[in-house]
């Protein structure tokens, strides 16, 4: 069966990924890689904060609790999805990545991905 280990590595092979990031809620890394000069740690810390608006945000709109949330800046995209009620999975990605792409995969194997966490 795969591991948190393999499912960061596998993300990170793709093209235009800079980190692969598993997170508990709390902020603490559980498992990263990244590109060098990038702090995970300092990353990751700010996750809790957003985490907690989007779930407000949802629960306003009525649309439940969060599953997927993308962020893109000038630089490039942030992806935050849920792996369960304890674990995150954060990916930054370039301007070239595809994130189309990268969305589909975690849509389609979400309980795979929840099951590793």
């Amino acid at each position: 069966m795969p591991t948190i280990r393999d499912l960061v590595a596998a993300i990170r092979r793709r093209d235009g990924i800079a980190a692969a990031v598993v997170l508990g809620r709390d902020g603490l890394l559980i498992d990263h890689q990244a590109d060098t000069g990038l702090d995970a740690e300092n990353v990751a810390a700010h996750v809790p904060a957003i985490l907690v608006h989007a779930e407000e945000l949802g629960q306003a709109a009525r649309q439940g609790r969060l599953l997927t949330a993308v962020h893109e800046f000038e630089g490039g995209a942030v992806v935050i999805a849920a792996m369960s009620n304890e674990a995150v999975l954060l990916v930054l990605l370039g301007p070239t990545a595809d994130l189309g792409s990268l969305l589909f995969d975690l849509r389609r194997h979400r309980a795979n991905i929840a099951a590793l966490a």
